[in-house]
């Protein structure tokens, strides 16, 4: 291992739906992060690992952090995104080409307040008509802190994203690799499997149906023929079941179609999968249903 080897963890920090999972993603060359146009999409935190021969990136992908209130749940995610700032190198704080609203101000008050470099990450500057219209956006930016760095991006292009690495890696310290070259992400097979079909949740129901579901993993084998899951997709109302499920189960039939073909990118195994969808009253206020579904501060 080369002496000036470099590994650190990254905390990427930002208002919902600002793009963190989609960054994370492109930095580490492979899906780990769901995604969707919706906010709030991410619930847990989530390591995504990028090793190359000198450097090895730890990013941590957090919820957006928001004014929870209300349901329990978001208190829980809100708290474990708070949670994720303390002892990482560097933070990357995000916020959208099109300037700085209120609720950009706790992520950048919670970031600001880190004893550690803070680099400002504006993403979605391809949506930008002409390039000059980002001058005045820095330049107040360079007046609200002074960020390590200042780095305008397109996440979903990967326009200047490995430019951003390397004004990451330069500001890692130098350190061993914590995780094997071969891994991307803390979480297990079984937990990005639940996420998978989340996502597909998220993408192809109404604006507010995705927030009252939750999946549940109940089955998940493995064996040399591919991969058999059982997952339980919860709701808190009769209403809400048959809406997923749709007219003679076409609905389910979909979003089980589409999140198959993603957990067989993701395992590169045929996959097997069974959906269900079952009445929980009142998941999003329990505190023993979201431990059982890995709601964590930590």
């Amino acid at each position: 291992m080369s002496e000036a080897f470099r590994s650190g963890f990254v905390s990427l920090v930002g208002k919902p739906n600002v793009g963190k999972s989609t960054l994370a993603n492109r930095l580490v060359g492979r899906k780990v992060s769901i995604t969707s146009r919706k906010p709030q999409t991410t619930r847990h935190r989530i390591l995504a690992i990028r090793t190359d021969a000198d450097t090895q990136l730890i990013l941590v992908d957090t919820p957006g952090l928001h004014d929870a209130g209300g349901r329990m749940v978001n208190r829980v995610i809100n708290r474990m995104a708070r949670s994720s700032l303390s002892g990482v190198d560097v933070i990357l704080l995000m916020i959208n080409a099109s300037g700085w609203t209120g609720v950009d101000d706790l992520p950048f008050e919670l970031a600001t307040s880190q004893k550690v470099p803070v680099i400002l990450v504006i993403n979605k500057v391809d949506r930008l008509k002409q390039k000059s219209d980002l001058l005045p956006l820095i330049e107040e930016s360079h007046r609200r802190f002074e960020f390590d760095e200042i780095v305008p991006v397109s996440a979903l292009s990967g326009h200047n994203v490995e430019a951003l690495y390397e004004v990451v890696r330069a500001r890692l310290p130098v350190a061993p690799k914590c995780f094997p070259d071969d891994q991307v992400t803390d979480k297990s097979a079984r937990f990005v499997v639940s996420e998978l079909i989340r996502e597909q949740l998220f993408r192809q129901l109404g604006q507010e149906l995705p927030y009252v579901t939750a999946v549940k993993i109940e089955q998940y084998d493995e064996s040399d023929d591919g991969i058999r899951v059982h997952a339980d997709i919860w709701v808190e109302k009769s209403s809400h079941k048959a809406i997923i499920i749709g007219r003679k189960g076409e609905r389910l039939k979909q979003i089980g179609t589409e999140a198959r073909q993603q957990i067989e990118r993701f395992v590169n195994k045929h996959v097997f999968l069974e959906l269900w969808v079952k009445v929980r009253k009142g998941w999003r206020d329990d505190s023993a249903a979201l431990e059982g579904l890995g709601y964590s501060e930590t």
